[in-house]
């Protein structure tokens, strides 16, 4: 089979599957585009039920979750995502939801809790170019940000320092992505987290929803699901609710955002 049609067949699938996992079938379903990330194909896709957004999500394969290098090294500047899949069109003009950036920590990053590996999948609802000028120079941190999480500022070690130009992070700002809203009982715990759902900023506003999950939780394969928190200082519908749909026959995890409510 021509590469060609391995993409679009794993695009349908995530569709299709994203639709089933969402529940009574919807009357329309769209696929976004894929990218493949560590030998598995990452797809995008939503859903439409009367001519409305009802749900966004992706499929990720559980090759992509496996096959992430034990090791990874580390360079100047922010950190490079493993892939940028676009969510269809239509999923944009009405939410506001432009892509999905994945990003791999083989060793993780400050603050404590999040020091082990992990995956980064933000779903963004500015557009790319508005993210490529974010240079974090600005400090000042959002006015309202979701209850129970926190922004903090992060001292960084030498050697991490030097990559991001900067030895504090302020609000966990970094350059292309925002600060990082992170929920306050996680950070005061003291324990490593297994999975969260973090809320960027930058200038006030709202920036990304992202699910941060280890490799350890994925690894488990079985369907988890997390509450999305109200976001301040977002006009119109974001999700509710955040699921990975385990599929034990496609060996894929079906993420699902969905329970889009006016903040």
């Amino acid at each position: 089979m021509k590469r060609s049609s391995v993409v679009k067949s794993a695009a349908l699938l995530a569709a299709a599957v994203l639709w089933a996992a969402a529940g009574p079938a919807p009357a329309e379903e769209i696929q976004g585009q894929c990218a493949t990330v560590f030998g598995g194909q990452v797809c995008t896709a939503a859903s439409m039920e009367n001519g409305k957004v009802v749900t966004i999500g992706a499929t990720i394969p559980i090759a992509s979750i496996a096959n992430a290098p034990a090791d990874e090294p580390m360079e100047a500047g922010p950190p490079v995502p493993v892939a940028t899949p676009k969510l269809p069109a239509a999923a944009e003009e009405q939410t506001g939801f432009s892509e999905l950036t994945m990003y791999w920590e083989a060793h993780g990053h400050p603050p404590g809790p999040y020091l082990t590996p992990h995956f980064d999948f933000h779903f963004y609802f500015v557009p790319p170019q508005e993210l490529a000028a974010i240079d974090c120079s600005d400090t000042n941190k959002p006015t309202h940000i979701p209850e129970g999480y926190s922004l903090p500022d992060v001292k960084l070690p030498p050697e991490m320092a030097k990559m991001m130009g900067t030895d504090t992070m302020v609000g966990l700002c970094v350059p292309q992505m925002g600060m990082h809203a992170v929920p306050t009982a996680e950070l005061e715990s003291g324990k490593i987290f297994t999975g969260d759902i973090i809320v960027g900023y930058y200038k006030d506003r709202p920036l990304f929803v992202e699910p941060m999950l280890t490799k350890e939780l994925l690894m488990e394969k079985k369907s988890f699901e997390y509450t999305i928190p109200k976001i301040p200082g977002y006009q119109g519908e974001l999700p509710t609710k955040f699921a990975a749909n385990w599929d034990e026959a496609q060996q894929a995890y079906h993420f699902v955002l969905s329970g889009f409510t006016m903040q």
